[in-house]
This record gives C-alpha cells, sequence and structure tokens, in this order.
C-alpha cells in the first residue's frame, strides 16, 4: 500500500507541473528555424514569446506522433539523512496518440515484463491509447492543464536575456508565482507556489531547458492525501533530435513529502530519454498498444 501511495505521490507531482502549458515538457515541435541573426536584436516581448510556443505546439502536433523512444526512470528513496535506502527503475517506450503521451512499461528493475506482469500493462495502454484517441488534443489526458494565458496571469516575469545554451541564441526568463492570485483546480494552485527559470530557443521556440521548485508546502487533496514540501524540484531538457526535431532528452525531480498526514517521504527522481526512433501504428496495432519501430534517428 505504501509503494502504492508513494508512486501516485510522484505522479500526480510530476503532473501538477506538466499541467502547466508554461512548461510544454512533453510538447515536441519541428518548426523552421530563424535565418537571420538575433545578435543584437531587440529582446522579444515574453508574454508573445509564450504564446507562438504555444501556437506552434498545437499547429506540429502530428509531427512527433511519427516517433517513439525510451524513458529509463530511477526512482531513489532516501532516509532524514539523505542517503539512499531504495532504488528502483523502469523502462518505457513512449509514443504519441492524438497529441497525447502513452506510456507503455517494459522493464522493472531491469527485468523484461512477462506473464500477468505483461498481459495487465497491454491491457492498461491499450485502454490508454483508446482514451488518448477520444480526448481532444490539448486536454489532459490525466490531470489538469492551465494555458498560456492564465499562467501569465498567476505568474509574475522577471529579467528576460539573451543567452548562449548549448551554442544556440536562449531567451531565459524567470518566473515566480502570485501567492494573492486567485486560483482552481490542482495545476492552478501548483502554478502559484512555483518559482524557477526557463530557457527557450529563440529559433525553433522550443522550450530547451527548465528549473522549477515549490516556494512553499503544496497540499494534495486537501493535504489529506499528501503535502509537497517547500523545496521540492523539477528539472527538464529538450534538445534536437536529427534536423530540426526537438524531443525530451531528461527531467529530474527531487519530492520531499508527508503522505496521509503521517509518512514522510524523500525521493530523487531521473528520467534518461534515448533511443529516438520512427515507427507507424495503424489501427489494429493502436488497438492493441503495440508498435512498429522504424528507421533510428
Amino acid at each position: 500500500m505504501a509503494e502504492m501511495v508513494d508512486g501516485n505521490l510522484r505522479m500526480k507531482f510530476l503532473q501538477a507541473l506538466r499541467g502547466l502549458s508554461v512548461l510544454p515538457a512533453l510538447c515536441p515541435l519541428v518548426v523552421p528555424a530563424a535565418a537571420q541573426s538575433t545578435a543584437g536584436a531587440a529582446l522579444p516581448d515574453i508574454h508573445q514569446l509564450m504564446h507562438e510556443v504555444e501556437a506552434h505546439q498545437r499547429q506540429m502536433d502530428k509531427v512527433r506522433e511519427n516517433y517513439t523512444y525510451t524513458a529509463l526512470q530511477t526512482t531513489e528513496t532516501l532516509d532524514s539523512s539523505g542517503h539512499v535506502t531504495k532504488t528502483e527503475t523502469e523502462e518505457n517506450d513512449d509514443f504519441f496518440v492524438n497529441s497525447h503521451i502513452i506510456e507503455r512499461i517494459t522493464k522493472k528493475n531491469g527485468k523484461p515484463l512477462a506473464g500477468h506482469d505483461d498481459e495487465k500493462e497491454t491491457a492498461r495502454v491499450t485502454k490508454l491509447v483508446d482514451k488518448a484517441e477520444k480526448t481532444p488534443p490539448g486536454t489532459p489526458l490525466e490531470g489538469q492543464s492551465v494555458s498560456v494565458s492564465r499562467i501569465l496571469e498567476i505568474m509574475d516575469v522577471r529579467n528576460p536575456r539573451r543567452v548562449s545554451f548549448r551554442g544556440r541564441s536562449t531567451i531565459v526568463f524567470d518566473f515566480a508565482g502570485r501567492k494573492d492570485a486567485k486560483t482552481h483546480g490542482l495545476a492552478e494552485d501548483a502554478s502559484k507556489k512555483l518559482q524557477g527559470t526557463l530557457w527557450v530557443d529563440e529559433a525553433d521556440r522550443q522550450v530547451a531547458h527548465l528549473e522549477v521548485s515549490f516556494t512553499d508546502n503544496f497540499k494534495v487533496a486537501g493535504g489529506l492525501f499528501a503535502s509537497v514540501q517547500k523545496g521540492s524540484s523539477f528539472r527538464f531538457d529538450q534538445a534536437p533530435v536529427g534536423a530540426e526535431l526537438w524531443l525530451p532528452t531528461g527531467a529530474e525531480a527531487a519530492i520531499q513529502a508527508r503522505l496521509l498526514l503521517v509518512k514522510g517521504i524523500r525521493q530523487h527522481f531521473t528520467e534518461r530519454d534515448y533511443d529516438f526512433k520512427q515507427f507507424h501504428v495503424d489501427a489494429q496495432q493502436g488497438k492493441s498498444a503495440n508498435t512498429t519501430p522504424g528507421s533510428k534517428q
């Protein structure tokens, strides 16, 4: 039971962050790179910049549905001194259906799923694929989302600047949630307790890097289920794959929380994304949640 609660907490924590449209962590796009140099150019308006990121995301949703990749997730449970007491790994095949990301577990702690476990996972993913096909793009399968316009009402944007990040011109700005903002729902409630920094690739209008942390305790289900503690943090990376396609390359989260008003937990979560491939899903394969990889990128 405790392991299930711990896993649900981590999922809810990541959903609260990924649900913020200003953090398009799993929304890779293909957009033309700007031909002209940006050196010396005036900084773009941050509000307009984020609307452009969102618009490109909507326009290019179908592109990522031609790709799949492997996500290796590692979760370390820590004691009060910060020593690792337990390490678990999970390997997933990630792909997209109707703009929604689907994760199929293929290995747990290095061992491939087999027998009943594999059958259960196939059934779970098949249901999720069916739900994704019926859920409009932009509407999350689980959790909640917040539009860019709404996020920009909740957040204060500060210190915009242009830097070179991994050899590319990047617009960087800091943001912090307004504590006096009136919010509704998990994602909005979480957003006003966040502060962080966002790196946006200037040419491709892609989120290249994100660092965010909680500035105050965040209660899940009114604190009855869990309370995520101040200082819990999340990092995310994207990079070009091939010519102009951007896909996630990794993520990291440090979670401190109290479960069911009693149990305190500390977890460190990392995800490494790799082995990007093209693939095709026909109608029958989609129903059975199987994928056919094509050429490796």
